[in-house]
């Protein structure tokens, strides 16, 4: 009899720990996935300015070397009528000219990669937070089935104790 006391006891103690449990695990859940979307938020929004930044130097480069592409076409138009006194200077920065475009090719690249690289990691967060949600839905699935069997089990206990009186 005092057996079957204790055990009621406990198992009531462990049905209002789970109930309590179930409820505070929703609570940190969303906590979880608030936080979890504002830090990927954050890095989206770093991403996309990093991204922009990138996008902003590579096109205030061509512009540069448009306008550098233009003035050596002038400067080369000039010293065609003279003399070719600068003849060493204009193939250096013709040099410079092909070597600022060589590095341009690498830095659009970069740009595509990163941009491949954070729609990959989107998609994995996106599949990711799925298996999350379906997996907090067995959870509470589990959890209810569970409290239900105890709260059975407590009625038949009870309904044994009363009989033995």
């Amino acid at each position: 009899m005092m057996q079957t006391q204790e055990q009621a006891v406990t198992q009531s103690g462990q049905l209002s720990g789970s109930l309590s449990f179930s409820g505070s695990m929703s609570k940190e859940d969303e906590e979880m996935s608030k936080t979890a979307l504002s830090t990927f938020r954050a890095k989206e929004e770093e991403i996309e300015k990093k991204k922009l930044e990138v996008r902003e130097r590579v096109q205030a480069q061509l512009g540069r070397i448009e306008q550098e592409t233009k003035r050596l076409a002038n400067i080369r138009e000039e010293l065609e009528g003279l003399a070719d006194p600068m003849k060493k200077e204009l193939s250096l920065v013709r040099k410079k000219v092909d070597s600022v475009n060589k590095e341009l090719k690498p830095l659009g690249q970069t740009c595509q990669k990163k941009e491949k690289e954070y729609k990959d990691a989107l998609e994995a967060f996106n599949e990711k937070n799925k298996e999350k949600v379906q997996l907090i839905t067995r959870l509470m699935e589990l959890v209810s089935e569970s409290e239900k069997l105890r709260m059975k089990k407590l009625e038949e206990l009870s309904k044994s104790i009363e009989l033995t009186r």
